[in-house]
């Protein structure tokens, strides 16, 4: 369950409200309209911004909402903290101004859409979108004081310390400057303002500690004064509903020698006032400043009384003083003993039926639990050997003690000289093994026991014996000897696949391809010598191939040239008077650009063309509307201030306009 509301964001005023929402608004919508837009895009424009304005005002309100608590799915104690400190009524009112508001503006929206549906113009779709945002304007205007309200409510939440109501709690109340908050130092860390004056806690302190491996939190509340419920002021009504709610024990602190300014009585008196809240709690009743007054000091009578109150409910006294630390942690260890065990058996009494019979967890655990008997009936004794029965207790005084390993450390100078002897308890087959420089590790023996003292002489006859056989011939055979035809084609195979590596290799280094598409070998190019030189660098004679491809081109290449030569030959010939042509002639003979005007053809005359082109200026007139060159025009042209249109604002100064 959430202790804690420190994460709430904090919750803008009316003005901030409007400027964040309305600024967001012109920055992620477009804002450009003209009049010549069609109808249905200009309704379009003014609704969307109708509908992004509303949606971004009902995104704020739900945050709000979300962020703070809601009290019916709080626990009672933090329920009726809040009523005490905020007055749950408001908290709900400002609540739900809030919800309301965010239905209104939806309504606001949804009539004005409508409205704007039917929009015969631009200037009074326009007129209807400011009524719409005026409107949502002027509500949230008057939401000044719930904004306000809740946003302070939202600082003192922060503030408020985090308070578990279900883990193990130590409660301290009593009268002001009684030394609770003292107590409270001396066992945690919480820092703590300790001051010689009555009410110098205002609000709840809590505080950490560990007993046993578990954590407690110990609560420090307010004073309370003894007079009727209704007469309580808010600092008071902390304490008490800190002791209604929480399942805690409850530590009563008490002042005998009165130097808090309430007398002996008054503290009883309190105490039986506000006993009806410790129902089903541990109370503890703890005479602080012992070293001033203690229970043994106090009149016949108010020892009577104040012993009267231990006797009902297993009420506990304890006593200590925080000026001197007596008793300190004696009193925190008595509390948090008896807290444990209360609620282990709270746990162990759930579930259990009328007829008082054990059920629930413990009835479920009881039933796991299966305890071996032996078979036959026979009982098998516990078997403790003689020389531990007869052991005598180890006595450091007794001269007659035995003798341990720290004994026989110390007579032989101590640590750092002396090192006790870790192979004396050695269990070993053989008891002179035990300090052998190389232990046991198979069968009794180790690795030198399989060292042969011979093995150098035998591995030199070894070798000598192997290279009297390799001398011999005794490894040499048939097989070894190759065909020399095999070695050939094994050495041009060789050869082969380093070529094809080398071909491999040059492709990958051919960088220009990297980003390129590669063109299949069977539509690219090569010239007939590169051809060639491939064929010799294999090693295969290619001359007959590059002549029958020479003379299948060769015919052709012929003609063509034979052809040309003629021409030019005739022309000469027939024309000697005819000058040659310049160079700029020939190029422009040889261009293959239109020589007519592209735009007079197909026109039969001008009447025509007249009337092409005023269709022509009929239809760019729509794009002239719409503020287009043509067709292809996707341009947007800005037709507001810059820092209205280019994103949200970061951090920093907003005074350049």
């Amino acid at each position: 369950m959430k202790t804690t509301w420190k994460d709430i964001p904090p919750v803008p005023t009316q003005q901030e409200f409007l400027d964040i929402v309305l600024s967001r608004t012109q920055r992620k919508l477009p804002t450009q309209i003209r009049a010549g837009f069609q109808i249905s895009r200009i309704r379009a424009f003014y609704t969307r911004k109708v509908k992004f304005t509303q949606e971004t005002f009902s995104e704020k309100f739900a945050s709000i909402l979300d962020s703070f608590p809601r009290l019916q799915d709080i626990h009672p104690f933090h329920k009726d903290l809040l009523n005490t400190l905020y007055d749950a009524d408001h908290f709900k009112i400002a609540l739900g101004q809030m919800s309301t508001a965010k239905h209104l503006i939806e309504t606001i929206s949804r009539d004005y859409v409508r409205l704007i549906k039917y929009g015969q113009s631009l200037f009074q779709c326009k007129q209807l979108k400011r009524a719409a945002l005026g409107r949502m304007a002027t509500l949230i205007k008057r939401l000044k004081d719930p904004l306000q309200y809740l946003d302070q409510v939202r600082q003192h939440l922060g503030r408020l310390p985090s308070i578990d109501p279900n883990t193990r709690t130590l409660l301290i109340c009593g009268y002001p400057n009684v030394g609770k908050s003292s107590f409270l130092r001396s066992v945690t860390r919480a820092d703590v303002d300790v001051q010689p004056y009555a009410f110098t806690t205002k609000s709840l302190f809590v505080g950490h500690f560990d007993y046993k491996y578990l954590r407690f939190q110990a609560i420090d509340t307010p004073g309370i004064l003894d007079h009727p419920l209704e007469e309580m002021n808010t600092i008071e009504m902390q304490s008490i509903t800190a002791i209604a709610h929480l399942r805690s024990a409850i530590l009563y602190f008490m002042d005998l020698s009165e130097q808090c300014g309430y007398t002996v009585q008054a503290q009883i008196q309190l105490f039986k006032s506000i006993k009806p809240l410790f129902s089903n709690k541990l109370v503890f009743i703890v005479i602080n400043k012992i070293d001033v007054a203690r229970p043994e000091d106090l009149s016949p009578e108010l020892h009577a009384e104040l012993q009267g109150l231990l006797k009902s409910d297993d009420i506990e006294l304890l006593q200590l003083s925080c000026n001197t630390q007596e008793g300190v942690q004696e009193v925190k260890n008595a509390a948090c003993e008896r807290l444990i065990a209360e609620r282990v058996n709270q746990k162990l009494k759930a579930g259990t039926n009328n007829s008082g019979a054990v059920g629930g967890r413990l009835a479920d655990v009881m039933a796991r639990i299966h305890v071996a008997v032996p078979m036959g009936g026979q009982t098998l004794e516990t078997f403790i050997p003689e020389a531990v029965k007869s052991r005598k207790k180890y006595d450091k005084t007794d001269p007659e003690r035995r003798k341990l390993a720290r004994d026989v450390e110390v007579e032989n100078g101590g640590a750092g000289v002396f090192n006790v002897d870790m192979r004396a308890d050695y269990i070993l087959e053989n008891p002179d093994w035990k300090y052998d420089a190389i232990p046991e590790i198979f069968d009794g023996k180790n690795v030198y026991d399989f060292i042969d003292p011979d093995i150098e002489s035998k591995l030199a006859a070894l070798e000598e014996e192997e290279e009297k056989l390799e001398q011999e011939g005794y490894y040499e055979s048939d097989d070894d000897i190759e065909d020399e035809e095999e070695a050939e084609v094994l050495r041009k195979a060789e050869l082969i696949r380093e070529k094809q590596q080398l071909i491999r290799n040059e492709a990958r280094m051919k960088k220009r391809l990297k980003n390129q598409a590669i063109i299949p070998r069977k539509f690219s190019k090569k010239p007939l010598s590169e051809f060639e030189d491939a064929m010799d660098t294999l090693g295969v004679d290619a001359t007959d191939m590059v002549d029958r491809a020479r003379s299948k081109s060769r015919p052709a290449r012929g003609r063509s040239l034979t052809r040309s030569r003629a021409g030019t030959e005739d022309a000469d010939a027939m024309d000697v008077d005819t000058p040659r042509p310049s160079a700029a002639d020939r190029a422009r003979s040889r261009s293959r650009a239109p020589t007519t005007n592209r735009l007079n053809d197909g026109v039969q005359d001008e009447a025509t063309r007249t009337k092409a082109e005023r269709i022509a200026r009929l239809y760019q007139k729509k794009m002239n509307r719409m503020a287009r060159q043509g067709e292809g025009d996707r341009h947007t042209t800005a037709s507001i201030t810059k820092h209205l249109v280019v994103g949200k604002r970061g951090m920093g100064k907003t005074n350049r306009r």
